[in-house]
């Protein structure tokens, strides 16, 4: 860690529902500069979520760690991250809400320059940065990694929203050609509406790979959870050039 990485916790949201987000960036950078989010997976805020954060503030820009959960939760066990994730999985207007909030105050960070804000999000959290970017904020562009991109777990069917009017920013999308949550016709309908939309945007696939493959303690065959460090290698740096493109517009 850097002598002169700024780190803070940051309560925002509502008074009677607190939201936890993490905020670093480098003490030395001068002026105005670009904002990435940073949306967890569905375990919670962890240590993961706010070391991508921390990736961010060591490139020279703002990382800001999205806590959509609500008092920083952060669980281990699957079954509690599911009773977690399911009602802003299904409730997407709650979901583009709590998303919204951390967007907003990200834009009005002293260092941000608001016309350069991005996001990325991991498995749930990838979901969660395209409804943001579906909502039609103000985003230059975001990055999803091992998205869920369907619209039913279980009995659990989502109440979508349609996709906003307008949206000027870029997506790229970040998949595994294994990744068994995510079928081949939420693949196809996800790319569809972006197209419809005439958003500008980008689908990586890579082979031999499944869910979860950024995730280094990934390791859980029967869920289809694999670690795949060339496609973790090569998905980050495709999101840095991804980024350093739309900043530079």
């Amino acid at each position: 860690m850097s002598a002169i990485m700024h780190q803070e916790t940051i309560i925002y949201g509502e008074k009677n529902a607190p939201l936890h987000g993490y905020v670093a960036y480098d003490d030395k950078v001068e002026g105005k500069r670009p904002a990435v989010l940073v949306s967890h997976a569905w375990r919670g805020q962890d240590d993961f979520a706010r070391m991508k954060v921390e990736k961010f503030a060591e490139m020279g820009y703002v990382g800001f760690a999205v806590d959509y959960y609500g008092a920083g939760k952060s669980v281990v066990k699957n079954e509690d991250a599911k009773a977690l994730m399911l009602p802003l999985f299904e409730d997407r207007a709650l979901l583009q809400t709590r998303m919204q909030q951390a967007y907003d105050v990200v834009k009005v960070h002293p260092l941000v320059d608001a016309k350069r804000i991005g996001g990325i999000g991991f498995c749930f959290g990838g979901l969660a940065i395209i409804e943001l970017f579906r909502s039609g904020v103000d985003l230059a562009g975001v990055v999803s990694f091992h998205a869920v991109l369907g619209t039913k777990i279980d009995h659990v069917q989502a109440k979508r929203l349609p996709i906003a009017a307008g949206i000027k920013g870029s997506i790229l999308l970040m998949h595994g050609y294994e990744d068994p949550l995510v079928s081949q016709a939420d693949l196809q309908a996800t790319q569809q509406e972006l197209n419809d939309a005439k958003i500008d945007w980008q689908l990586h696939i890579y082979g031999q790979t499944s869910h979860a493959f950024t995730v280094p303690t990934a390791n859980d065959k029967s869920l289809g959870l694999i670690y795949n460090p060339k496609a973790e290698s090569r998905s980050w740096q495709e999101m840095k050039d991804f980024f350093s493109e739309i900043f530079s517009r």
